[in-house]
């Protein structure tokens, strides 16, 4: 049977803390039961779960990441711990990229771990040729962010959804390896897509017990106009301005947009940068960087400073605007107390800002009929069905058009290849040389046609001449999508099915927007709101009362529970807390504390926090009968009092001299 802790010490023996309950649990079901899904608060510790999961499984795992700036953070993370990391994306040049999956795919180099973005995995041919030579070294692919699978959720990123597809082509529809699935917010529409979509059972969807963030203290603020609502905002930032602040605002551009506020921000003599979408990777790097090392204190950003990235010291996270759903609030929140120290969040917005986010933001997100029509002719551009290729990454209208096309049937993709043969020289292979001189334009399409070959079929025969150095290439093959148009225009009927797909998720979509905005309405606290959320992402009920965290990690009921945890971990004993407890016939009680002593001998300690309330006073009294019947002589109790502290070291020494 597999041994969590015992492989862990052996592979990290450098770590400075122990896996969690939760961590291992997860580890064990993939290596031992196969696919899961994993549903962990952020900043709960995913990394180290992929980590172990992935070397445990032997072989290579692939990590599907949405983030350059993560990917960079983790492979580098993980290649001080002494293992072998493959990291590819836009900011690694091209021949690099090609020479490194050539040596990959020869079996010169054997990594640990690639990483990669959903982009690369649905638009990069060479990228998914070499991993078919090498498929059988591969044994777990990682989707991290899954929840950007699902078209449902506001973290959309359509070439998620290509990622199934990407796998039947690299193993066949049914011979998958194992795939380990991570999110820290997920809706019941978004699980839906992604259970379906990574074919895993309800029973290998895994949540942690806990998934607040209670180290992080929630503040809403509403107001009347957005002038008094960025009086408050400078106000924020002064009572803060020694600390690490994230300004989530929603908009780039135009007044208290978020170049706008950043530029205000220095003016006023804040250490202030920008992030948003429009900026190239070394851009946003560059600002990361910055943050990081102290340089700049307040970053004024939109939803493209998101998921992944870890950087432990940030105290304060403003939302400037409303976010647009429960998860994304909770998302972005989660920027903050990466260290697990105590940090706030405010919320500053208007009904102004609601009305503004479903018109502009949500309805905005959507392509409109004519924008769809005109697109596509684009895409058909001399009116024939037929095979296209397409440079997805040229034209972001064509992005945002191209998923409704794929899921009307009105295009499919049935490859990715490149533009054409027009860079290759030096061939010194006969097949190669024929198919080149084929046609005097070297167009894709038209090498297909002239040859009779299915574009699937053109684009590995390159791939295969270039893997094993049949060619030489003036500059490296672009990444483009091999596209089949199966209608020159878009029909009224197809139209209709498209418009009312898309109109049933702004519906969707606006709904998320005013449920929390009821909530955070109707909420009178931090804890409450917190409460609120957890039991909306499907967190146990029972469990809701764990609010506060010991120096040790665990999550109890009371701030008095919190001193007797710490003072036993401090003292050395090992316990459990609210383990549950079997007796009778198969019933069970969860005391506070479950006390395992060296010797091998159990105790079970009560705090009893609110005697004198008379329906606590009932459970006690049934809870006392059960220890005098089933646990005689095993029982420990402390009060309530000002003396708690002193009472639990008298019991602690007592445990340790074997007077109890």
């Amino acid at each position: 049977m597999y041994n969590v802790e015992e492989d862990f010490q052996q592979r990290f023996p450098n770590m400075q803390f122990q896996l969690k309950d939760f961590q291992k649990k997860v580890i064990s079901n993939v290596v031992e039961k196969g696919s899961t899904l994993c549903i962990m608060p952020t900043g709960g510790g995913k990394s180290v779960i992929y980590w172990m999961a992935g070397l445990a499984c032997g072989g290579t795992t692939i990590v599907v990441s949405p983030l350059i700036a993560l990917m960079e953070e983790q492979s580098q993370k993980i290649k001080e711990h002494g293992y072998k990391v493959l990291t590819l994306h836009g900011g690694v040049q091209s021949n690099q990229q090609v020479q490194l999956l050539t040596d990959y795919a020869n079996g010169q180099f054997t990594p640990d771990f690639i990483f990669v973005s959903p982009e690369k995995i649905g638009t990069d041919g060479y990228f998914e040729y070499c991993l078919r030579k090498r498929r059988d070294s591969i044994t777990l692919m990682v989707v991290d962010e899954v929840h950007c699978v699902s078209q449902w959720g506001l973290s959309f990123r359509p070439f998620y959804q290509r990622i199934p597809e990407f796998m039947n082509e690299l193993f066949g529809a049914g011979s998958w390896c194992k795939v380990l699935s991570l999110t820290a917010t997920i809706n019941p529409k978004e699980l839906q897509d992604v259970c379906e979509s990574f074919k895993i059972d309800k029973e290998h969807i895994l949540k942690d017990d806990i998934l607040m963030r209670t180290e992080v203290q929630l503040h809403v603020k509403k107001f009347s106009d957005e002038n008094q609502k960025e009086e408050a905002f400078w106000e924020l930032l002064e009572r803060h301005k020694s600390e690490k602040v994230l300004v989530y605002l929603y908009r780039k551009r135009n007044t208290r947009g978020v170049t706008d506020l950043a530029q205000k921000a220095e003016e006023r003599g804040y250490r202030a940068g920008s992030f948003h979408g429009d900026m190239n990777a070394k851009e946003r790097m560059e600002i990361i960087e910055k943050f990081k090392s102290n340089k700049i204190n307040v970053v004024i950003a939109t939803n493209a400073f998101g998921m992944g990235i870890d950087i432990p010291d940030i105290r304060v996270v403003i939302h400037f605007m409303i976010p647009e759903s429960v998860e994304q609030y909770y998302q972005e929140i989660g920027r903050a107390s990466r260290d697990s120290k105590g940090a706030n969040a405010y919320l500053l917005y208007s009904d102004k800002n609601i009305s503004f986010k479903k018109e502009y933001f949500i309805d905005g997100s959507f392509p409109q009929e004519k924008q769809l029509r005109d697109v596509y002719q684009k895409i058909v551009s001399n009116q024939q069905t037929g095979y296209k290729t397409f440079d997805y990454f040229e034209d972001e209208e064509k992005q945002l058009c191209l998923p409704y096309y794929i899921r009307a049937g009105l295009i499919e993709i049935v490859a990715k290849g490149f533009s054409g043969l027009k860079e290759m020289y030096d061939i010194n292979c006969d097949t190669l040389q024929q198919v080149y001189d084929s046609t005097n334009t070297k167009g894709f399409n038209r090498i297909c046609k002239k040859n009779d070959m299915h574009p699937k079929e053109l684009s590995d025969m390159v791939y295969e001449g270039l893997l094993s150095g049949k060619f030489r290439l003036k500059k490296q093959l672009e990444r483009w999508l091999v596209l089949k148009v199966n209608e020159v225009e878009i029909s009224e009927e197809i139209m209709t099915e498209i418009l009312e797909d898309i109109e049933r998720k702004k519906q969707y979509k606006e709904t998320m927007l005013d449920y929390f905005a009821n909530m955070i309405e109707g909420t009178q606290d931090s804890r409450h709101l917190h409460q609120e959320i957890a039991k909306y992402l499907g967190m146990d009920t029972f469990q809701l009362g764990r609010i506060y965290t010991t120096a040790d990690g665990n999550r109890v009921r009371s701030k008095s529970e919190v001193i007797i945890c710490n003072l036993l971990a401090s003292a050395g004993i090992t316990y459990k807390y609210e383990e549950p407890l079997l007796y009778g016939d198969g019933e069970r009680i969860s005391p506070d504390f479950t006390i395992y002593l060296p010797d091998g001998s159990i105790r079970y300690w009560e705090h009893l926090g609110m005697l004198g309330n008379e329906e606590y006073d009932a459970r006690w009294a049934d809870k006392l009968q059960i220890y005098e019947r089933y646990f005689p002589g095993q029982l420990i109790k402390t009060y309530e009092s000002g003396t708690l502290s002193k009472d639990v070291e008298k019991l602690i020494q007592e445990l340790q001299s074997g007077e109890r």
